[in-house]
């Protein structure tokens, strides 16, 4: 039984422990279900900097020259990087061998389309009932292709696209102080170079080294940024920001070495995006309201979604939406980029913004909507999932609720946000309110509640 839950199959791909389950074995096997069901072509393969992740990629590409791909391999490389040279390219999918935030012990497949777009639930349940029957292509030996490498052009293209967003000029002209943590991850060396050479900053950068192991906990979070804190305070840096390993993901340091929520992060970039373009807003559920208010001013629609970048992605291009992504993670998605979670756009469009108000990112911060909020987590016993959130719906009686992804109970100026996580076996509880006091209060309650039951 312990195996069910080293291995999940969730909106992003397949992902678990390294060992026990997720095996060279199983993702030779997976490769070979991928190549079937996207067809002879070109593939692209890139990884983040796991110490399995070298492994995963050759037992994935070979499951994929038995279905009779092309295998690209673009090597070490950021998650969006690796989604704009799938579109750009023409190839018929491609895979990133990373788990983003989850500890090194983990490692998965992110699945991309022929549009370097995360599988949507469609392709995704076929993919995975072909995988299950294992009904694969077996190509003869002339059928059999090769693994060819292209590591410089994804990264071009990548800071092209973001570079045709901002303001380049103004920002290299103000030479801002910028500490950066890339947690030795797969952007270890491109962020360098995006900040550095293309955005002119005067870089102090630590934990850049792909060849070493994560020095932290992955998720840049405030409570393991310390270190980065510290170097903005100590280098009189005007911004820190740091990265999780496969650079879908950003945090913020501000110049007082105060780590910001990351909810902020994105309403920030929001309204960067809002003011150069009128356009929908798509966040998940678990987003903080400041994005209504926000959008409100300018007169603009927010959709909300279940939690998982290709819900938002999905919603987004439905909609034409101009700007979205999650806060609670850090992840903004600017489609005119690439319709994917993408640090690098999120850095440069808060850099753009520092350099047109002339204002330190504490004062950008300071006036943005203030609410309070607060995360956690339970552990629970399949099938008591149903108990916790008919328990949930009774206790708050009068809330309006929101079904499409676990429970969400709306109050005025505040709520509560409660799911099965994507990518663990966890109950996740979000909670936010328009003060502390009432934001401690509702947690309270509502933790209490989900460990009783």
């Amino acid at each position: 039984m312990r195996g069910e839950h080293l291995l999940k199959i969730g909106v992003s791909g397949i992902r678990g422990v390294v060992g026990e389950f997720l095996t060279p074995g199983l993702a030779c096997a997976f490769g070979q279900a991928f190549g079937t069901y996207v067809g002879p072509g070109r593939v692209v393969i890139g990884r983040d900097t796991r110490t399995s992740g070298e492994m995963l990629q050759h037992a994935v590409t070979c499951g994929l020259l038995a279905s009779g791909c092309e295998v690209i391999d673009v090597g070490v490389l950021p998650t969006p990087t690796i989604q704009i040279y799938v579109q750009a390219s023409g190839a018929r999918g491609g895979l990133a061998v990373t788990a983003s935030h989850n500890p090194p012990e983990y490692n998965a497949l992110k699945l991309f389309n022929r549009r370097g777009l995360f599988f949507n639930s469609y392709e995704r349940s076929e993919l995975v009932d072909l995988y299950h029957q294992s009904e694969f292509r077996h190509a003869t030996n002339d059928e059999i292709g090769q693994v060819r490498s292209d590591y410089q052009t994804p990264k071009r293209l990548h800071i092209e696209r973001v570079l045709a967003h901002v303001d380049a000029a103004r920002i290299r002209r103000r030479r801002f102080r910028v500490a950066l943590d890339a947690v030795n991850g797969s952007a270890s060396l491109m962020a360098c170079e995006f900040l550095r050479d293309a955005l002119g900053c005067d870089l102090t950068a630590i934990h850049v080294d792909p060849s070493r192991p994560f020095p932290r906990i992955a998720e840049p979070r405030p409570d393991t940024l310390g270190e980065l804190a510290a170097l903005v305070r100590s280098c009189g840096c005007d911004v820190g920001f740091a990265q999780d390993p496969d650079a879908d993901r950003l945090a913020v340091v501000d110049e007082t070495g105060r780590v910001l929520d990351n909810d902020d992060v994105l309403a920030l970039v929001i309204e960067a995006v809002l003011e150069r373009r009128a356009g929908d807003v798509v966040v998940n559920l678990t987003t903080s309201s400041a994005v209504d208010i926000i959008a409100h001013r300018y007169g603009c629609r927010v959709w909300r979604t279940p939690v998982g970048e290709a819900n938002v992605v999905e919603q987004m291009l439905a909609t034409g939406a101009a700007i979205g992504g999650e806060g609670s993670n850090g992840g903004v998605i600017f489609p005119a980029v690439h319709a994917c979670r993408d640090s690098f756009t999120a850095m440069a469009f808060l850099l753009d913004r520092m350099a047109a108000t002339g204002e330190p990112v504490s004062r950008l911060a300071g006036r943005l909507p203030r609410f309070w909020r607060r995360f956690g987590q339970v552990t629970f016993e399949h099938g008591r999932l149903g108990a916790m959130m008919q328990a949930l719906e009774e206790m708050f009686p009068d809330a309006e609720t929101d079904r499409s992804d676990g429970l969400k109970l709306i109050f005025d100026g505040a709520w509560v946000h409660v799911r099965a996580s994507n990518t663990e076996p966890l109950v996740r509880l979000a909670a936010e309110a328009d003060s502390p006091e009432r934001l401690e209060t509702l947690y309270g309650e509502v933790s209490r509640l989900l460990e009783r039951v």
